[in-house]
């Protein structure tokens, strides 16, 4: 039941001759030229064609995928036959996207004529086409691609497949139950007038329509000025808003005659509203856009705490993986416990454990492959050395062997620095962090201290000496632990190039006591916090309190999911996801007081407010196995920033309805710290009984949010995307004066 008379002009000559069809060669090199047989189907969009012998198989192409018809010897290939086939006689057919060209040539010129005006008659002919048919027209299509055999109608297995095709992401079950609304002849299958019916009730957006049609003059379009005014007054777009406008119609709109116009329409619309420029995070500050020139310790540092696991901390299987799978996320630091394995080969595993061991080579050589593919900013490699002498040789061997320049031997410039160098400097370089015998100044020098330094490990809390091979000690530069006795001493005694680590709860004890120390010391020099040993579970502490403090590197187990491994991805999710985050201007300067217990205090304090209308959802995943259970979805919307400003508010829940849930519920909140803040949105399945069920989530630093009306496309429980689901919200940020 395709509908040809309002696609197909006037049947002249050369459609006519088209219809019949003709033998043309298809020819793919210089000795491969075959006959096939073309026609154009009488919906004026589909050509077939198929070999002349009998029974083989056809293909087809639809007239809509032809970008350009060239006439003449203009592809490789017909140029590399030119000597054979006069140039009257052969033309292309370049196609959009992927799709290789098709290179044909007619037994006459008459005949390519006809097939060259033909075809380019068809294709302005669609080009004119009213945008809805156009639409409708795209997936009959998709439609007759997939209709395998032929009969004009699709199961739900058939449609499930093609939906897949036509990159439409579909949640199964909302599939089916469409599909069921759909079926009006309540066959079990679609017909393809039913198939548009059901891909329009499946993209459908009431929502989004509402405001297309508040700033559309005629509730058919947006004119240039209709969308100026909407980017100005919803989406607070200030400069450039002319070009930026006729960017996004060039971008996103779908009709030719939309576009010629300068107009969107409301497919257009979506289409720019779902894109990464419609999305909550500025797409400028998800790319790499803050100054890499400032010393190490002035940014927040991804990082990762016993990397080597993947599990928990007593029983856990120890693999590269972890080293693969965190390096892969951006992670900057990871971490090795080293102790004496056979035959002289050091090994790495949690020690006095029953965690299996991999050997410490094999990390080595992982690090090497895998250091700098998600960022080319230095990896931090912190050492937790529990090894004799012998085997500390044998890890400083590995490590300058398999790293080779990668490793940072001695100091960038040859002299002896002043201070930190800056992840500029240090791109494409692995800094060892452990025990050092002296200071940086004397291994330049050539003076060697007693190897006896040092304590065995900051996690170990001992004061038990432990011997270190000059080696090893030498590998370290910028990077040297040492024991943290007082914020007092620091401030006298330390060096740029020293670093303490801190278990939580030390740090929380510090802040609470020192929090404005605690953020000067870290304006000097780098500090790690890792999880308390108590952890067995490898659950996470909360990073946010830390970096408040302006604790660069914090510790992670990045194998456990949850709200602190999402606070650690939303915060790394800016600056072009290269694991380093500048810290804001008042925890850089050495002159300025802030206390993230009271952020009132500071110069500069300009508390913000932020709503959020939380609008709806779109195809929020299936979480109970259950059958037929369908969620009862609400949002929660979190403020993780410093105390004052750690906040959560929940829209209502709504009953059964995963598809297309709407709240329209204004959820409002006081940042007094923006520079800090994360905004974590939550999808919850509210559940009276017990615990509600996680849905999904996004979290992104404050700074990154673009006002106005935003998709938030949702994340799984462990950081990867789930389309097509998502939150359409408004949002607003207003000064408090």
């Amino acid at each position: 039941s395709t509908h040809p008379e309002h696609i197909c002009i006037q049947a002249d000559d050369d459609l006519k001759s088209m219809f019949v069809g003709t033998v043309m060669r298809k020819i793919k090199s210089r000795t491969w030229k075959k006959q096939r047989y073309f026609r154009l189907q009488e919906d004026c969009m589909t050509i077939w064609y198929k070999s002349k012998k009998t029974g083989n198989a056809h293909s087809t192409f639809s007239v809509g995928d032809v970008e350009a018809v060239r006439e003449g010897h203009q592809s490789e290939v017909l140029l590399s036959i030119a000597d054979e086939f006069p140039p009257d006689r052969c033309f292309t057919l370049v196609f959009r996207g992927r799709r290789g060209n098709l290179d044909l040539v007619a037994e006459s010129a008459g005949e390519a004529q006809s097939w060259i005006k033909g075809i380019r008659k068809l294709i302005d002919n669609l080009e004119n086409m009213g945008q809805r048919e156009k639409l409708d027209q795209w997936i009959c299509d998709w439609f007759k691609r997939a209709d395998k055999n032929r009969d004009g109608q699709m199961n739900f297995k058939e449609v499930r497949d093609l939906l897949k095709m036509m990159n439409v992401d579909m949640n199964e079950h909302h599939a089916l139950r469409l599909f069921t609304m759909a079926d009006k002849s309540q066959s079990g299958t679609l017909g393809d007038d039913e198939f548009v019916l059901f891909y329009k009730m499946l993209t459908q957006r009431e929502d989004v329509l509402r405001v297309f049609q508040e700033y559309s003059g005629d509730g058919q379009k947006l004119t240039l000025q209709d969308l100026k005014d909407f980017l100005r007054e919803e989406q607070l777009h200030e400069d450039g808003v002319q070009q930026y406008a006729l960017k996004l119609i060039e971008r996103y709109e779908p009709s030719d005659t939309a576009k010629m116009w300068q107009a969107m329409t409301f497919d257009g619309f979506l289409m720019y509203l779902s894109s990464s420029e419609g999305s909550i995070s500025n797409p400028t500050m998800v790319d790499l856009y803050q100054d890499m020139t400032q010393p190490l310790c002035h940014y927040f540092i991804s990082s990762s705490h016993n990397t080597y696991l993947l599990e928990d901390q007593i029983r856990g299987h120890s693999s590269v993986e972890g080293y693969i799978r965190a390096l892969k996320r951006g992670c900057r630091c990871v971490e090795v416990d080293c102790w004496d394995g056979p035959n002289g080969e050091p090994i790495v595993y949690h020690g006095h454990t029953f965690t299996s061991k991999i050997f410490f080579k094999d990390v080595v050589t992982v690090l090497g492959n895998y250091a700098f593919k998600a960022s080319q900013y230095p990896v931090i490699l912190s050492i937790e050395n529990h090894c004799s002498i012998e085997q500390q040789k044998v890890m400083a061997q590995h490590l300058t062997q398999i790293l080779g320049d990668k490793l940072l031997k001695s100091p960038l410039d040859g002299k002896i620095p002043i201070g930190l160098p800056s992840p500029e400097d240090l791109k494409g370089k692995i800094l060892l962090k452990g025990k050092k015998i002296g200071g940086l100044e004397n291994s330049m020098n050539g003076v060697v201290d007693d190897p006896l330094m040092g304590e065995v490990s900051d996690e170990e809390e001992t004061k038990s000496k432990q011997r270190l091979s000059k080696e090893l000690s030498d590998c370290v530069v910028y990077c040297k632990s040492v024991h943290f006795s007082s914020f007092k001493h620091s401030q006298i005694h330390s060096k740029f190039y020293e670093i303490s680590s801190f278990t939580e709860s030390k740090a929380r004890k510090h802040i609470r006591e020192a929090g404005a120390e605690f953020v000067l010391h870290n304006a000097r020099q780098l500090s790690r916090v890792y999880p308390s040993g108590l952890r067995t579970d490898s659950s996470n502490f909360n990073p946010q309190d830390m970096w408040n403090a302006g604790c660069q590197i914090v510790a992670l187990n990045f194998q456990t999911a949850g709200v602190e491994m999402d606070l650690n991805d939303g915060l790394f999710s800016q600056n072009g996801h290269c694991g380093y985050v500048l810290k804001p201007t008042f925890m850089r300067n050495t002159d300025e007081r802030f206390d993230p217990e009271n952020p009132q205090n500071r110069d500069g304090y300009k508390p913000l407010s932020l709503s959020v209308q939380v609008i709806s959802g779109q195809q929020l995943p299936k979480v109970n196995i259950k059958e037929g259970s369908i969620i009862d979805p609400l949002v929660r919307v979190e403020i993780h920033g410093v105390p004052l400003d750690q906040a959560k508010q929940e829209t209502r829940y709504i009953d059964n309805n995963g598809f297309n849930p709407v709240w329209y519920d204004m959820l409002q909140f006081t940042i007094h710290v923006p520079e800090l803040a994360l905004v974590r949105f939550v999808v919850e399945d509210y559940d009276k009984t017990s615990k509600n069920d996680f849905v999904g989530q996004f979290t992104l630093p404050f700074t990154c949010i673009q006002p106005g009306y935003r998709h938030i496309h949702l994340l799984s429980k462990d950081g990867t995307s789930i389309p097509p689901s998502s939150l359409f919200v408004h949002v607003r940020i207003t000064k408090l004066t």
